[in-house]
């Protein structure tokens, strides 16, 4: 039994979300304590039982303490089970969140699987769907096949949202006798990440949404040109930025960017794209061209830091990186990112020393 210290650092979720995915793809039990101790609404709280409920779907576990507030839990995985989702958070809780814990050991199931989600798909201490879909996304591919699509919008209080994600696995944990079996053929067949130069930079993107309470103000348009004004004063690259509006039960917006780079200007390596992002959501009260240009800001930042990764991208994308090794520079290793190499070392000590991660991660 792995035992896990869930108040270590920055003492959130991560730490539970991680521990699941991992916990079910090495087939390793684990008991963790202390979950959120720090924090004013200490313990488990409803998003992360649905990761647990997610998981006991997809591999028949055995769990202790997963109930509301619960300041340990305990996680006995059986073996990975095929088998569509559907998932109804009932609140804003965010379905990036959700997906961090179970979209890692669904890529390696025996046959496709789709997952429907019902929740919050732009909420506040996680990423949002844009981010998920275009800068986290395209670096798993080698993985599996994964496709997501936004069915709608769902923001904070009442949700509402609904994202589908199809997943066609590359490689299956049912055609090894061993997850060291299956560990062993993922590093010998899959490119190693190797994200550590900008290279050119091609174009940046970008996605600003509403609900539809917001077209008359002109939110999604003021929120776009905003940020678009602030990069151009930068860069001197095609800059495209659509809006949106959607019917939704809550009223709110949003705003995502990325910058591209290529090694060479008119190729784009597929298996290390060099996408760096930014995200920022409407608030009462809040101008729409303060959110625009706070947006823009951010994302200027981490294009000046030169780093491949940004500060958000670096932790989402180790726990996939740690099968696979290779190398990655990001512009800040955050607490969030700390957090993420001490849970994961748990599961794969023997291949991710924390001594020794500076070789793997290191920011400018």
């Amino acid at each position: 039994m792995i035992k896990i210290d869930g108040a270590y650092l920055e003492g959130g979720g991560q730490i539970v979300r991680t521990a699941l995915a991992l916990s079910t793809i090495t087939q390793k039990p684990f008991e963790i304590y202390d979950i959120r101790k720090g924090r004013k609404d200490s313990g488990l709280k409803n998003q992360h039982l649905y990761c647990v409920k997610s998981l006991q779907e997809l591999c028949d576990a055995n769990v202790e303490g997963a109930e509301l507030g619960s300041l340990f839990l305990k996680y006995f995985p059986k073996k990975i089970v095929a088998k569509n989702l559907n998932i109804d958070i009932e609140t804003a809780g965010s379905i990036t969140l959700l997906l961090q814990a179970l979209l890692l050991p669904a890529m390696f199931a025996s046959k496709p699987i789709t997952i429907s989600i019902n929740g919050g798909t732009d909420t506040k201490w996680s990423p949002s769907f844009d981010y998920f879909n275009n800068i986290l996304l395209p670096q798993l591919q080698r993985f599996a096949k994964v496709e997501a699509k936004l069915m709608k919008r769902g923001y904070y209080p009442k949700g509402n949202g609904k994202v589908e994600i199809k997943i066609n696995p590359r490689f299956r944990l049912y055609d090894f006798s061993s997850f060291e079996e299956f560990h062993q053929s993922l590093k010998q067949n899959i490119q190693k990440y190797n994200l550590i130069e900008q290279h050119h930079l091609i174009q940046i993107k970008g996605i600003s949404h509403a609900s539809r309470d917001l077209q008359n103000a002109k939110v999604a348009e003021r929120q776009a040109e905003s940020a678009k004004s602030t990069l151009k004063q930068k860069y001197n690259v095609p800059i495209n930025i659509t809006a949106q509006y959607q019917d939704t039960l809550s009223i709110g917006s949003g705003i995502t960017v990325w910058a591209i780079f290529s090694k060479n200007k008119e190729d784009i390596d597929e298996n290390n794209q060099i996408r760096i992002g930014a995200d920022e959501l409407g608030e009462q009260g809040k101008r729409a061209e303060i959110v625009g240009e706070e947006v823009a800001k951010n994302l200027i930042k981490e294009i000046e830091s030169k780093a491949p990764v940004d500060k958000h991208l670096a932790d989402q994308i180790l726990p996939y990186m740690a099968l696979i090794s290779g190398k990655i520079k990001t512009s800040e290793i955050t607490n969030h990112c700390r957090t993420n190499i001490y849970t994961i070392h748990q599961f794969l000590g023997e291949v991710f020393k924390v001594d020794e991660i500076n070789k793997i991660i290191s920011n400018y």
